[in-house]
């Protein structure tokens, strides 16, 4: 039996979504800068890309602040529970409407897979994309103010860094928007993150534990 729960709270979704467009934002711009195409111009684009970036680093540290103390962090914890599972579903067995290994509750939003994807996500990629993209807008800064041991004497490899996580962020963005469709309908998982709710299968432990932690 299922029955409708929320699921994604209100911060939940607008940081999912604002997180969902500055990312696109900044590979947009990002790329452009990387001498891809012209659209902006390259010192607009630049400029664009630094103010997007600035604000994606206030975004992160709203959400580390909202994810610590909500406890929502633990939904990230990866697990190999049911992982080969998970895998055989989404290679074949989600063309031969197999049932889904694991079962979604408001405690247990995310998979094996996505909790695995998604941690490599916040403490690999994201990170790396921020730290080389500070160094990238501070380049000739610490010299200007004679802070010698900040000297960066190239961007060559600062560049090749940045543009390899940005691919490898672009290329999660494209697999999490194959992985939307997944859902118990093709726009369920979609609704779910504007409105807050979705259908889910009743989990008395997980009610339980939900009214406690409230």
């Amino acid at each position: 039996m299922t029955k409708k729960v929320y699921v994604y709270r209100a911060f939940e979704r607008f940081w999912h979504w604002m997180q969902a467009i500055l990312i696109m934002f900044l590979a947009f711009s990002g790329f452009e800068v990387h001498g891809s195409y012209s659209f902006f111009g390259f010192e607009e684009a630049v400029m664009y890309h630094n103010i997007a970036a600035y604000m994606f680093i206030v975004l992160i540290i709203f959400a580390i602040f909202w994810h610590f103390t909500t406890g929502e962090w633990k939904q990230y914890i990866p697990t190999y529970e049911n992982l080969t599972s998970q895998v055989k579903y989404y290679i074949w067995g989600i063309f031969t409407n197999a049932p889904h290994p694991t079962k979604k509750t408001v405690l247990r939003k995310l998979n094996p897979m996505q909790k695995l994807t998604y941690f490599g996500l916040k403490v690999l990629i994201i990170p790396i994309m921020v730290s080389s993209g500070i160094l990238y807008m501070l380049y000739r800064y610490p010299q200007r103010h004679e802070i010698k041991y900040l000297n960066i004497d190239s961007l060559e490899v600062i560049a090749v860094v940045h543009t390899l996580a940005a691919f490898l962020l672009v290329s999660f963005v494209i697999v999490h928007l194959y992985l939307i469709t997944t859902g118990e309908t093709i726009t369920s998982n979609l609704k779910a993150m504007f409105t807050g709710y979705e259908e889910l299968e009743d989990d008395e432990h997980d009610v339980k534990n939900l009214k406690e932690k409230k």
